[in-house]
């Protein structure tokens, strides 16, 4: 499946690894977190290098669907209630900093980048709605109840927030990445105490940035545990509506809708990655209902971390390397928490106080009821007697009859109906 971003782009191509290099710092991963990183430190003068295991942004960034925002869900009452205000405080004021500043980068890159409202409805609950109105008006963000929306069907209420965008992901990526020092087709097998090693060479390394979607290092962190991986998926529709702006269901079940040129971006189906849901057929039976005589273009999907109370982890990969951070969690909200990410690691490579690290640091605490819920999808497909088996910790895998992969409801890999590594953590092949 070809995502609307991979069509009629100049794609820049990059040579592999070959034999052994030395760097400052190293990035592993060439979505949109790791090109960010790479280019952020490379105008901060810090010499890094880039490994991408395929051809950079041919994972979950291709298949974004590039909404800039400071709220792709509901998620600043949960804050206020869960964490307090002030952090809360902390964290609109960050999201709110990668909104304006990437903007400001983006708007002056040929990226189709158009500002826009973003609305967050729901179709069950008028009150959740109004309850992150007031919260979003607590924190200072002239947030709108909205009752009337430009959606085909009627809605209890949307959070709407101006001055958001969204842009051409692929176009802006690709033209940035062609100043950086980029490997592709190079997978990273494991690191040491002084870097990486590859099948095609090695790399030493001061610093290590794994931006790898979900982290392939098991050793420390305990991302398995702390992140499931969510699917969703995506119609491009030619003769759909051109709506007001940018929407999306508070429901992880629900839909998204965005416009690009001539064409309607409708995503949803989504369900954790290795179990059963929509998937592509929801979003078609809604077409046929809602959209009579829309065409479909073409159609693509991608999966999403999330993480156990909502917010990225971005820092120090764990507590006993102060040489290896991390960057992972985005919870389907990839655009501003990349940009913030690349922010965050920057800073602390070159030594500069932030803000807003505090908030987003990977070692914060684990006791939330998800953990719970991980760990036991963990131990019920680990036991399961079935195959093939995930290449990652051994969980059984579950095969996607709409793309024709095997996907593992535990961590989120994905295979080739003959067994090559779409998506880690694994980083092998299962035949």
């Amino acid at each position: 499946m070809q995502s609307i971003w991979e069509m009629n782009v100049n794609r820049p191509v990059f040579e592999n690894l070959k034999g052994d290099k030395k760097t400052d710092v190293l990035i592993i991963g060439g979505g949109i977190s790791g090109i960010l990183c790479s280019y952020m430190l490379t105008k901060a003068g810090v010499d890094n290098l880039l490994l991408e295991a395929n051809t950079i942004c041919s994972g979950t960034t291709k298949n974004t669907t590039a909404k800039l925002t400071i709220g792709h869900g509901l998620i600043y009452d949960k804050l206020i209630n869960e964490f307090g205000l002030n952090t809360a405080k902390t964290f609109l004021e960050a999201q709110s900093f990668a909104v304006k500043e990437f903007g400001s980068i983006l708007k002056n890159a040929d990226c189709d980048y158009k500002l826009c409202d973003s609305y967050v409805y729901s179709l069950a609950d008028r009150e959740k709605i109004e309850r992150e109105v007031k919260a979003l008006n607590t924190l200072g963000i002239n947030a709108k109840f909205s009752e009337h929306t430009s959606l085909p069907f009627s809605v209890q209420g949307a959070v709407k927030v101006g001055a958001q965008a969204h842009f051409h992901p692929l176009k802006f990526l690709f033209s940035i990445a062609r100043g950086l020092k980029i490997y592709e087709n190079t997978r990273v097998l494991k690191l040491n105490k002084n870097g990486a090693e590859t099948e095609k060479g090695s790399v030493r390394a001061e610093k290590i940035i794994v931006a790898t979607h979900f982290p392939f290092i098991d050793k420390y962190g305990f991302y398995f545990a702390k992140m499931h991986q969510h699917r969703s998926y995506v119609l491009a529709l030619e003769n759909a509506p051109q709506l007001d702006g940018m929407y999306v269901d508070e429901c992880d079940k629900g839909l998204s809708f965005r416009n690009y040129k001539n064409l309607l971006l409708l995503g949803g189906g989504g369900h954790r990655t290795g179990k059963s849901g929509g998937s592509f057929k929801e979003l078609e039976e809604f077409k046929n209902k809602y959209f009579v005589g829309s065409k479909e273009v073409c159609r693509f999907a991608t999966q999403d971390c999330i993480t156990l109370d909502g917010v990225a982890y971005i820092g120090n990969y764990t507590k006993l390397r102060q040489d290896l951070y991390v960057s992972t969690g985005f919870n389907k909200w990839g655009m501003s928490n990349a940009f913030l990410s690349a922010t965050l690691l920057c800073d602390e490579i070159l030594g500069k106080h932030n803000n807003f690290a505090e908030v987003f640091k990977p070692c914060r605490s684990i006791l939330h009821p998800k953990l719970a819920t991980n760990l036991l999808e963990t131990v019920t497909n680990f036991i399961k007697p079935t195959t093939p088996r995930c290449s990652h910790l051994g969980c059984a895998l579950k095969y996607n009859k709409y793309e024709h992969t095997w996907d593992c409801a535990c961590h989120g890999s994905r295979f080739t109906k003959t067994g090559e590594v779409i998506d880690g953590p694994a980083n092998k092949d299962i035949f």
